[in-house]
Order: C-alpha cells, then sequence, then structure tokens
C-alpha cells in the first residue's frame, strides 16, 4: 500500500517540474524576441536642442573649386656650403642664425697633407728655377765664346783676304809664283767655308740650347700654376660666405673632419620667400602653372601663385613651387606651413553644402538631414566631391533644398537618428 501510494507523489511532482520549465522557456524565448527587436530599431533616440546645433541648406549656387594643400615656407634662394677640400675643423667664426656678407669666413680646415705637398711643391719649384738660371748663364757663356770664336775667325780672313787680294794682282804680272798665289787664294777659300761652317754650328747649337731654356720656361710655369692651384686649395681651407645671407645651417664640430664634397651648411637669401607644396597625384592635370591661391595669416588674406610643378610623382604626390603675389606677410619664417587655398578650374553650376566641422566626424561619407515634419535629423549616406574656401559639392544623397546640420557631430555617439527639441 505504501508502494501505490508514492508513486503518484512523484507522477505530480514531475508535472510541476514540466510546467516551471516551460514557463522558463517561454520567458528565455520572449526576452530574446524583444532583444532582437530592440537591437532592430537601434539605440533609442538622442534629444538634440536646435540652439546647440548649425542647420545649412543644400542649394544649387555658382561653385570655385579649391584645393587645399599644405605649402612649406622656403627662402627664394638657397646656397650650400659643401667641403672643396677635406681636413679638420680648426676654427668655426659664426653660429647658426648669423646673419654674414659675402667673403665672411664661415670656419677654416686643417689639412696637414696639402701643407706638405705645398712645400715639397715649392722646392721643387726652386729647384727648376735654379736650372733654368744655371741653363740660361751657360748658354750666355756659351754664345760668348762662339762670338770670340768667330771674331778671331773673320779677322784671319780679313788678313788672308789682303794676302789673297795683293798675290792675285801679283799673279797677274807674274810676279811671284803661282803655288804661291793658289796656296793664298786656297786659304782664303778656306776661311770662307769655315766661317760658314762655324755660323751654321753656332745656329743650330745655339738653337739646342735655346730649346733647352724654352722646355724649362715651360717646366717652370706648369710646375708654378700647379702650385698656385695647390694654394688656392689651401685657401678653400677657409669656408668663405659666397653671398650675402643667414646662415641656417652649419654641420661642423672643432675637431671633426671633413671628406671634399661633404655639406657644410646652407645660407639664405633673406631677399625673399617661396612655398613648396606636395599635392595627390590625382590632380596632376588639373594643376597648372600661374594657377592662383591664397592662405590666411595673422588675420590677414595674402595671394599666391604656382610658379614650377615638378611632374615626378613620388609617394602619389608631385612637388610645386608657389611665390608670392601682391603684398607679402611680415613675420613668416623659413619651416612654416601655411594652409593654402588653390584655385582649380573656372566657376561653375553646382549642388553644393556649407562647409563644417560635421566632416571632421564623418570624412563625408554621411550626414545628418532634417525631417522638419517629425523633427528628426535623419543619418543619411551621401558622396561629396569637390571643394572650395566655404563650400563643398554633393554628389550624391542630397538636392537643392534639402537641410543638414553642419556643426559638430561630436556627443551625438553616431545615433541613427536625433530628436530635435526646441530648448
Amino acid at each position: 500500500m505504501a508502494v501505490e501510494e508514492h508513486k503518484p507523489a512523484k507522477k505530480r511532482w514531475s508535472l510541476l517540474k514540466v510546467i516551471e520549465i516551460s514557463l522558463s522557456v517561454t520567458l528565455i524565448i520572449l526576452l530574446a524576441m524583444y532583444l532582437f527587436q530592440f537591437r532592430r530599431r537601434g539605440d533609442p533616440e538622442l534629444e538634440v536642442s536646435v540652439r546647440d546645433i548649425t542647420v545649412s541648406d543644400v542649394k544649387l549656387a555658382p561653385f570655385h573649386e579649391y584645393l587645399p594643400v599644405e605649402g612649406t615656407v622656403q627662402p627664394m634662394t638657397t646656397v650650400y656650403l659643401d667641403a672643396v677640400e677635406g681636413g679638420r675643423v680648426e676654427k668655426i667664426f659664426v653660429e647658426v642664425g648669423s646673419v654674414i656678407k659675402e667673403g665672411d669666413p664661415i670656419l677654416e680646415l686643417a689639412n696637414t697633407n696639402l701643407l706638405m705637398d705645398i712645400m715639397w711643391r715649392e722646392a721643387e719649384l726652386f729647384q727648376q728655377s735654379n736650372n733654368l738660371r744655371n741653363t740660361r748663364l751657360a748658354m750666355e757663356q756659351f754664345k760668348l765664346q762662339l762670338d770670340q770664336q768667330l771674331s778671331e775667325l773673320e779677322n784671319q780672313i780679313q788678313q788672308q783676304k789682303r794676302l789673297y787680294e795683293r798675290y792675285k794682282e801679283l799673279d797677274k804680272d807674274s810676279l811671284i809664283p803661282k803655288h804661291d798665289f793658289e796656296t793664298a787664294k786656297d786659304q782664303y777659300e778656306y776661311l770662307l767655308k769655315r766661317k760658314e761652317l762655324m755660323t751654321q754650328s753656332q745656329k743650330t747649337e745655339l738653337a739646342f740650347r735655346r730649346g733647352q731654356v724654352d722646355a724649362l720656361e715651360q717646366s717652370l710655369q706648369r710646375m708654378q700654376a700647379n702650385l698656385d692651384v695647390v694654394k688656392q686649395r689651401q685657401e678653400n681651407l677657409t669656408v668663405k660666405a659666397p653671398i650675402t645671407g643667414q646662415i641656417t645651417s652649419l654641420n661642423a664640430e672643432i675637431g671633426q673632419s671633413k671628406s671634399p664634397g661633404q655639406r657644410l651648411g646652407q645660407i639664405d637669401v633673406l631677399s625673399g620667400f617661396k612655398a613648396t607644396a606636395f599635392i595627390n597625384e590625382e590632380h596632376l592635370g588639373r594643376v597648372e602653372v600661374n594657377n592662383a591661391g591664397e592662405f590666411d595669416f595673422v588675420g590677414q588674406t595674402f595671394n599666391l601663385i604656382i610658379k614650377k610643378i615638378y611632374p615626378e610623382v613620388k609617394d602619389g604626390k608631385f612637388e610645386v613651387e608657389i611665390e608670392f603675389r601682391g603684398e607679402r606677410p611680415k613675420g613668416i619664417k623659413r619651416g612654416q606651413t601655411l594652409h593654402v587655398r588653390l584655385e582649380l578650374g573656372q566657376i561653375s553650376k553646382a549642388v553644393v553644402l556649407a562647409k563644417g566641422d560635421f566632416l571632421k566626424a564623418t570624412a563625408g561619407e554621411w550626414v545628418y538631414k532634417i525631417d522638419m515634419e517629425n523633427n528628426l535629423a535623419i543619418k543619411t549616406r551621401v558622396k561629396l566631391g569637390r571643394q572650395d574656401s566655404q563650400a563643398i559639392e554633393v554628389l550624391k544623397g542630397l538636392k537643392p533644398g534639402d537641410r543638414v546640420i553642419t556643426s559638430s557631430y561630436d556627443g551625438f555617439a553616431n545615433k541613427e537618428k536625433l530628436l530635435l527639441k526646441e530648448k
């Protein structure tokens, strides 16, 4: 009897357990459905006061495209200082930032090998100069000796000539032996021939000796020229300013060794500045020389113009050189960054939206468009294009007459909808 009473109790407990489990499952399903619907609806709408936002109209208006670029201020002319001769830095006469004049010494290098080379060349030049002097003296002595020999020979010729002419007259009357006349004649002719040979020999010898002197003189000139070049190299050890300007870089320390051609520093000419900028290669075909631009500096707007375009593309960008046009800003410094608005193309009609801080949060991919009937601002996908100084072109997602929040989206938490309240 006890067993029969126990079995129905166990059956009733099992039924209650089943009911309890069924209710739990039902609650879990309902909770899951609620969460699913909640996630489908998104987060609750965020209330935003219309007093805290800026709303702009989408318009069809004249559009002048501007390309924003960052320019870096550079001097109009920069001269680089390179080591013409290598050596050890011995002295430094100026500091970075100093304004110097053309010819002022900047630094001095020491080169022992160059000094030894100069001394050796000077000694060689002195020796060659002595050789030339000795050769000239020997030639003058030889020439004097030849003149003496020629003078003695001419004296003999004169005496023999008189004897020959006297014997010639006596021979006409047969007053002397024929042999004596012929001997006098042969001797006279011999002396004349000897004079001719001696003169020719002297000319040859003197020409040879003059050639030696000329060769020594040419050698001496070459040695002097070489010495001058080496001395010029010595002068190059003192690096001087090639122009008047400001030293903006000086890479040298006392005792530091410098190789020929190594960069020592640079000098900027203070007569004017320009700017250089790097632009994305997609604009290469649209940017042209003489394109105008402008930038703001200390509360004023200044004008620029493109003077040079470098067509080489590096890292997806190409370089342009920009010069100031009209009034130039005062107090501008090398290396300063300019936010330039560069003009592209002509004025045309376009659907535009005023520029604002919203671009920082959306990168131009979406905006909050106003729904006036429901007092909502709805997140809307857009495609934006060209920009000018005030507006940005709208390619897709908006039409003229639409209204958009263009102030900052900070604090909106990327909500899909904003509830606009008058408060």
